[in-house]
């Protein structure tokens, strides 16, 4: 098909009025949620005329597997980690979508070219990056502060309850972390048993002092109010507490985990076309940049990183250090690798379940 037509053809559908049903979008809440409303679904209504229904959730593909198993498909599109991206597409759980139909950059490059390596599927393109990291509360701590991810593990020298996401996803790689394995060896131990029991042990080095999370808003409340000392977290939750409500949270970058998501489309869904029109509009290289003026995420596109925002637009606050993608940020990064991951993932959660009846 000529490249003149698919563009065409996205322009229109994004043009055309539309009394489509209202669609169904399932994010994670919180300031992410907040930002994707004002960056991404309030201008999609305005310029297509479809309203926009937000759910929540804390990821996962069970219930979107449930959708699709018995034919009753109620969620529309879904704001996804990257990894379950991977495996409900394997699954058919989610319907395709070509990169090839999505808008191109600025300077005309079609979006296959345009999206960084390791962003793009065959039943979605990852919107941006996050991160997951550790932060503290500054007051908690005197002149001696937590600068490294192997600090989190040490209740010696920094004693006090941990927050850790109830899950195996980013705690087996800090464990890994914590106790010495290089960044980029992190996934090559994780391969083996001893590895993964390795990681198993840090863990247990800390066990009874974890207080486990599920929910992103937990872990800035968590610090807030002093029930942990130090609390794993989403990078843009902790920035909102930083900039908005003025909480004297530090983030450690130290082996933060680079991630990445976007937007899926549950298979069977009866607003399909919308859906498709949703997908593309939050694709477009000024839209994913317009995202990082209310969170410190960044896009996925080349062309989207020259209009990423210099300030927060409530605040004014610098984004640059705030950014996971930050040259400085990134010097003793994980990149999530999210094929191991979709591989393995429900080996490693169900080891996980286990451990944690222990």
């Amino acid at each position: 098909m000529p490249r003149w037509f698919l563009l065409a053809a996205v322009a229109a559908a994004l043009a055309a009025p539309t009394d489509a049903d209202p669609l169904t979008v399932v994010s994670w809440g919180g300031s992410y949620e907040r930002a994707s409303k004002r960056a991404v679904m309030a201008p999609f209504t305005a310029k297509t005329g479809i309203e926009i229904q937000v759910e929540n959730y804390n990821g996962g593909l069970a219930q979107i597997r449930a959708q699709v198993e018995t034919d009753n498909v109620y969620w529309d599109v879904v704001d996804m980690d990257f990894a379950d991206m991977v495996r409900g597409c394997d699954e058919g759980l989610l319907e395709p979508i070509s990169v090839d139909a999505l808008p191109p950059a600025a300077d005309g490059a079609l979006a296959a070219a345009d999206y960084m390596p390791q962003t793009v599927t065959d039943c979605g393109q990852s919107q941006l990056f996050y991160s997951t990291v550790f932060a503290y509360k500054r007051d908690n701590f005197g002149a001696q502060v937590p600068t490294t991810i192997a600090d989190f593990f040490d209740l010696g020298k920094f004693p006090g309850r941990r927050g850790m996401r109830r899950k195996a996803f980013s705690n087996l790689e800090f464990a890994l972390m914590a106790d010495g394995v290089p960044p980029d060896h992190v996934y090559a131990a994780l391969d083996t048993e001893a590895g993964i029991e390795r990681a198993f042990r840090k863990l247990d080095s800390i066990k009874e002092e974890i207080v486990w999370w599920a929910a992103g808003a937990q872990p800035p409340q968590m610090l807030a109010d002093g029930e942990v000392a130090m609390s794993t977290a989403y990078n843009g939750r902790i920035f909102n507490a930083q900039v908005l409500e003025d909480q004297p949270f530090v983030v450690v970058w130290d082996g933060q985990l680079l991630d990445t998501g976007g937007f899926g489309i549950v298979a069977g869904t009866a607003n399909l076309e919308a859906a498709r029109q949703l997908v593309a509009y939050a694709a477009e290289s000024k839209t994913m940049a317009r995202v990082s003026q209310y969170i410190s995420y960044g896009p996925t596109r080349h062309s989207a990183r020259p209009l990423v925002a210099e300030r927060h637009l409530e605040t004014g606050t610098p984004m640059a250090p705030h950014m996971p993608t930050s040259a400085p940020n990134l010097v003793r990064a994980l990149h999530a690798d999210w094929e191991w991951w979709a591989d393995r993932g429900d080996e490693m959660n169900e080891r996980f379940a286990a451990w944690l009846a222990r």
